[in-house]
């Protein structure tokens, strides 16, 4: 009985800690626009997470007809995109042991009256990759999953940038 007790003080300490340091399960982002028009090509896989992401908010509607922007409240460009693979680590024998994968994007947000409200902003994201030449192809598949990684997490940081908007 006191063993019960003494377990329902402490959770309820804990409880009260967490809800008074500000603690608050997160919430979808909140966007000050209706309709975005995203200049990235439909048929890449990048602008095709994004454009769900976005959309799965109930929020906003992606716009990727050129002939429909007219219809959007912002613009969202993507100025550039690059996948590089650069070898960090090399054994003593001059074999490759350790790459580098970088995803650079760049992009803006405008107004559809051209005003920006996100200037050009570039985003880096890095990740380790250990290579063995016996299991190439199996670095191929782990290299091809971390670059999918990266562009979820490039995803959420957009989003997050788009939600810091307040007003068109």
């Amino acid at each position: 009985m006191h063993t019960t007790r003494r377990a329902w003080l402490m959770s309820t300490a804990l409880m009260t800690g967490l809800a008074g340091c500000g603690f608050e399960l997160r919430k979808p982002p909140s966007y000050a626009f209706n309709t975005l028009f995203s200049s990235i090509p439909i048929v890449s896989p990048f602008g095709v997470k994004l454009k769900r992401s976005l959309e799965s908010s109930g929020q906003v509607e992606v716009i990727g007809d050129p002939r429909q922007i007219e219809r959007a409240q912002v613009i969202f460009d993507q100025l550039f995109e690059l996948r590089e693979k650069v070898v960090v680590g090399r054994t003593s024998t001059g074999a490759i042991r350790e790459f580098q994968l970088r995803l650079r994007y760049r992009f803006r947000l405008r107004s559809r009256n051209g005003i920006e409200l996100i200037p050009d902003t570039e985003i880096m994201l890095t990740r380790d990759i250990n290579f063995n030449e016996t299991g190439a192809l199996s670095k191929e598949s782990e290299e091809a999953l971390l670059y999918r990684d990266m562009e979820n997490d490039l995803v959420l940081q957009i989003q997050r940038r788009l939600a810091a908007v307040r007003q068109i």
